[in-house]
């Protein structure tokens, strides 16, 4: 889209938005922090008119995008799910993925998860947990910075050269006293993981929990396309943490092997 003319501003004094962008701006506004929201907040949070974001919730309510609540707030609605549970980058792995992650699930009772990156983000993308697996605090659809979780850091040390000076040259969030801040500790940790292929990430994200991550292929020596984790209650044994490598890496690789596959048949 073109840049607007000097000087020439659009809805709350902001730059001028074609109608998609402000329809965007509307979906936009809603995350895992802010799920539900007034029609006033999404304005705000828009920067649009009060009367623009009651014509666009009004469309978007007609489609299915947005649904209301008893209370009377907005939220996301079932049909922008769908749609977006079709992105052929997701449903590709997620159905490559599932048969093995049910058999880790299966074999170890913990939580299994499966994560893409997108930019310095990881995005997880499926999750299987049972009644008796540790709680988490992350969730599919959730993102957080790559340098904060193991899958992240498997994601991160098989990323582009400039994605990883990016993530080094910032500050590193702090979730838990034990998360890694120090920028040289974290490339050293990369480094190992690209030798390792597996890595133990111990009360990064959360002081309750610990991850054993390992990377997923498009085949068995492609590009690292995600990455697959077993997340378990940070008072696990030594012994119990260090048999669980193996099983998530022959995970990983079977999901690489069958990605490579699907991947081949479908040219995407």
């Amino acid at each position: 889209m073109a840049p607007p003319p000097e000087g020439r501003t659009g809805d709350a004094g902001g730059p001028v938005r074609t109608a998609a962008g402000k329809v965007l701006a509307v979906l936009a506004t809603f995350t895992r922090d802010q799920q539900s929201q007034s029609l006033s907040q999404i304005a705000r949070h828009a920067r649009i008119p009060l009367s623009t974001a009651h014509r666009i919730v009004a469309e978007l309510a007609d489609w299915g995008a947005l649904e209301r609540g008893e209370d009377g707030t907005w939220h996301v609605g079932l049909r922008l799910w769908e749609v977006g549970s079709a992105a052929p980058r997701t449903q590709i792995l997620r159905d490559a993925a599932l048969p093995f992650m049910q058999d880790l699930y299966e074999g170890t009772h913990e939580n299994v998860q499966l994560a893409v990156r997108e930019g310095t983000e990881l995005v997880f993308v499926e999750r299987i947990a049972g009644h008796r697996s540790v709680e988490l605090i992350t969730m599919v659809g959730a993102r957080f910075p790559l340098a904060a979780t193991g899958m992240g850091r498997v994601l991160l040390a098989h990323a582009p050269a400039e994605i990883r000076e990016v993530v080094l040259e910032h500050p590193l969030q702090a979730f838990t006293p034990f998360t890694i801040t120090d920028p040289e500790v974290l490339r050293a940790q990369l480094n190992g993981i690209r030798r390792e292929q597996v890595v133990v990430s111990d009360r990064q994200l959360s002081e309750s929990t610990l991850a054993v991550a390992a990377p997923v292929r498009i085949g068995a020596t492609g590009p690292v396309h995600a990455a697959l984790g077993v997340v378990v209650a940070a008072e696990r044994t030594t012994d119990r943490v260090r048999a669980l490598r193996r099983p998530v890496l022959l995970a990983a690789q079977g999901i690489s092997d069958a990605l490579g596959r699907r991947v081949g048949a479908t040219g995407v």
